[in-house]
């Protein structure tokens, strides 16, 4: 396992304007440094875009590949609207030297916005640690951090990944959730959030003793982080993770 690695948030507003998200979207991923675990915030490529469902999976299909052609030597992570036999799902998707390494769709969706009526849900099961380069990652999509069962399936991830379309009126729960979730798994955690005027922002790369960096005026944060923070915070607080 690499014991420095660069960690990066994105923090940028979804337009209407499909091409100008996926454009807005490859400009920042350009900035961030070689070998950088890069979040972008929950379905940055076209917003929810319920009276658009068709139309933003068709891109979906189309961004993905211009993606993964600059994955490389990065690692992006992202959710997309994609439509699976007949159904759609928010599904988030790790791409890394050209692949989807992993995806995992969003399985507890937020009523309170409409999901629960243009989504079908993931499973449980769908949920689980995956492993690059020696690193053990967790993921959730945004309103999964409100589920206690989400967190005990990603005890002893190394890193724990959130790309988020979080509210502004419930700003101090994503700041909350995020960096006891760093605290409780005693690892990184990067949370990526839309910097829409309704959204929270509060995007955050968050170290395993649960102190952020977070930036609210900035597009891209990004944070050279020491995984041998890990192993001191497990052994200084042995919690048994």
């Amino acid at each position: 396992m690499t014991s420095k690695k660069y960690l990066c948030a994105l923090q940028f507003k979804t337009e209407e304007n499909f091409e100008k998200n996926l454009s807005t979207l490859k400009k920042l991923f350009s900035k961030t440094p070689k070998e950088c675990i890069a979040v972008a915030p929950e379905v940055c490529l076209t917003g929810f875009a319920y009276d658009r469902f068709e139309e933003a999976a068709d891109f979906g299909k189309r961004a993905l590949e211009e993606l993964l052609e600059i994955s490389e030597n990065k690692i992006l992570v992202f959710t997309m609207i994609e439509k699976i036999n007949e159904k759609f799902y928010n599904v988030a998707k790790v791409l890394y030297r050209g692949k989807v390494v992993y995806e995992q769709p969003k399985v507890k969706l937020f009523k309170f916005g409409g999901e629960t009526d243009y989504f079908s849900s993931g499973s449980m099961d769908d949920i689980e640690i995956f492993e690059i380069d020696g690193l053990k990652i967790g993921l959730l999509i945004c309103f999964e951090l409100r589920f206690l069962e989400i967190w005990q399936k990603l005890k002893g991830a190394d890193i724990i990944l959130v790309p988020a379309m979080w509210g502004k009126l419930r700003k101090r729960h994503f700041e909350q959730f995020t960096e006891t979730l760093a605290l409780m798994n005693q690892c990184f955690l990067v949370a990526s959030d839309s910097a829409n005027d309704d959204m929270a922002k509060s995007s955050a790369i968050i170290d395993p003793f649960g102190v952020p960096y977070r930036d609210d005026r900035k597009a891209l944060l990004c944070k050279e982080c020491d995984f041998g923070d890990i192993k001191k915070m497990r052994r200084y607080m042995d919690i048994g993770l």
